[in-house]
C-alpha cells in the first residue's frame, strides 16, 4: 500500500478521528500485526500536539491460547496495576484510537460459558471506569487488514492480494481518497441534514416490516434526538466515533420493544461469526433466540445473559440499503462496516448524549429518561431492499420513514 496513502489515513483517524488536543494524551489499542501502520498513527498524534502516545498491544491468537489454558479465576483477576492504569485514564481523559484487524473467526472454539462468566466477573468494574469518562473524552474505531480477516472477505484471492483488496474497500468507504478531511466535513454536513429532517418529525413509534419475517416496534422517548457522524464531548470538542459511518441512530424506550427481528448480515460474537437467526421481544426484552443452528443459538443466548440489559435493546440506527458500503457488495465480516452497510439495532447499552441537551441536565435529569443500561453494546444488522419502517409522532401523524429499504424522507 502506497506510504502517502496509508499517512493521509493515519493524519484522518487522528485529527477528523479523535481530533487530539495540544498536550492531550492519546492511547492506541491494536494488534502488533498492525505496527506497520500504528507508526504513522503515533506520528501523527505528535505532530497533532499529543503530550504523550501509549500503545495497548494485542494479539488474537494469545487471547484464545489464555482462554484456552487459564483457569476462571485467574481469568477474572484484575490486577492492581491495571486497576491504577484505569483510574488514570479517568484523570487524564486521553484520546482513544482503536484499531481493529482480527479474524473474524479467530475465537471459535473457546468455551462460550468461561467467556460469559469472565465477563460478568470484570465487566461491571471496566463499566465504572467507562462511566466516569462517558462524554468527557474522544474516541474513535477504525480498521485496517488483517490477513486472516482480509482472505475471509476475498477467499479467491492470494493472501497479498486480498490484502489490497481489502485495503481499497477500506479507503474507499471512509472516504479516504482524494481530500480526506473535505470528505469528512461533506459527510457531516450531510448527516446532520438527515437527524434535523428526524428529529423535527417528532418521532414516537417506529414500526418495521420485511418479507424476511422482521415485524416489529419501538417506541423514543420525547426527550431524546437522533444522532449522527460526529459528535462532542461535554467540553465541546468535536470527533468522530466511528469512522466509517452512515448512520442515523438514537436510543428508544427500553420495554418497548415487541416482535420479531431478523438479522440480514452474520455477525461476530466473542469471536464466533453467527448467522441466520433472529429475536422475538415482548416488552422490550428478547423472550427468544430464533436460530436454527444449536452452536449459534447458544452462543446468542448466552450473549443475552450477559447482564440485565443485555436482552434488551440501546440502539436503533436507519441506514440505507444503497449506502456506499453496501454497494460495495461485500460482507466485511466486522460489524463497524456491516453495520453501516443497513440499518441496525443494537442489545445492550444506550447512548446518554441522545438526550436533548444532555450536556445540560444534572445526573437524575438523565437517569429520569430510563435508558437501558448494559455491560454489553452489540450491533446486528437488519436492513434489508424491502425493508419498510412507518414512524408514528407525537401529534398524531404517520410518516413513511423507509421504502423500499432506503430513504422516503
Amino acid at each position: 500500500m502506497n506510504e502517502e496513502i496509508l499517512m493521509n489515513y493515519a493524519k484522518l483517524i487522528v485529527t477528523t478521528g479523535v481530533n487530539v488536543q495540544k498536550d492531550q494524551d492519546v492511547v492506541i489499542s491494536a494488534s502488533v500485526e498492525d505496527a506497520y501502520f500504528v507508526k504513522y498513527v503515533v506520528e501523527a498524534s505528535y505532530k497533532a500536539g499529543a503530550r504523550e502516545v501509549t500503545i495497548d498491544w494485542s494479539y488474537q491468537p494469545v487471547t484464545k491460547i489464555k482462554y484456552m489454558y487459564e483457569d476462571v479465576e485467574t481469568l477474572k483477576e484484575l490486577p492492581e496495576w491495571y486497576l491504577k492504569k484505569q483510574e488514570y485514564r479517568v484523570d487524564r481523559l486521553p484520546a482513544m484510537i482503536h484499531i481493529i484487524s482480527e479474524d473474524p473467526d479467530g475465537l471459535s472454539g473457546i468455551d462460550q460459558s468461561k467467556l460469559l462468566e469472565v465477563q460478568m466477573a470484570t465487566g461491571p468494574i471496566m463499566m465504572k471506569f467507562r462511566e466516569q469518562k462517558d462524554n468527557k473524552f474522544q474516541w474513535t474505531i477504525v480498521g485496517i487488514p488483517g490477513e486472516a480477516w482480509a482472505k475471509k472477505v476475498f477467499p479467491n484471492l492470494s493472501k497479498d492480494k486480498a490484502m489490497d483488496a481489502l485495503w481499497d474497500a477500506i479507503l474507499k468507504v471512509t472516504r479516504v481518497y482524494g481530500d480526506p478531511i473535505k470528505n469528512w466535513e461533506e459527510h457531516n454536513k450531510n448527516l446532520a441534514s438527515k437527524t434535523e429532517k428526524l428529529n423535527a418529525l417528532g418521532i414516537q413509534t417506529l414500526t418495521y416490516s420485511s418479507k424476511n419475517g422482521t415485524d416489529f416496534s419501538i417506541d423514543i422517548h420525547q426527550d431524546m434526538n437522533f444522532l449522527a457522524g460526529g459528535e462532542k464531548t461535554l467540553s465541546g470538542v468535536f470527533y468522530n466515533p466511528n469512522m466509517p459511518t452512515e448512520e442515523c441512530f438514537t436510543s428508544p424506550i427500553k420495554t418497548s420493544c415487541n416482535g420479531v427481528v431478523m438479522a440480514t448480515k452474520p455477525l461476530s460474537v466473542r469471536g464466533v461469526l453467527v448467522s441466520d437467526f433472529g429475536f422475538r421481544f415482548e416488552k422490550g426484552r428478547v423472550v427468544e433466540v430464533l436460530c436454527d443452528n444449536e452452536e449459534y443459538k447458544d452462543v446468542l443466548t448466552k450473549l443475552i445473559s450477559t447482564d440485565e440489559g443485555a436482552a434488551q435493546l440501546g440502539e436503533v440506527a436507519l441506514v440505507p440499503f444503497d449506502s456506499p458500503i453496501n454497494q460495495t457488495n461485500l460482507l466485511f465480516y466486522n460489524t463497524l462496516y456491516d453495520e453501516n452497510a443497513c440499518c441496525h439495532l443494537a442489545l445492550g447499552r444506550a447512548f446518554t448524549e441522545c438526550i436533548k441537551n444532555y450536556q445540560t441536565k444534572s445526573e437524575e435529569e438523565i437517569q429520569e429518561v430510563d435508558l437501558n443500561l448494559s455491560m454489553i453494546h452489540v450491533d446486528f444488522m437488519i436492513g434489508s431492499a424491502d425493508l419498510s419502517i412507518e414512524a408514528k409522532t407525537y401529534d398524531g401523524k404517520v410518516v413513511s420513514i423507509f421504502k423500499n429499504g432506503t430513504w422516503a424522507i
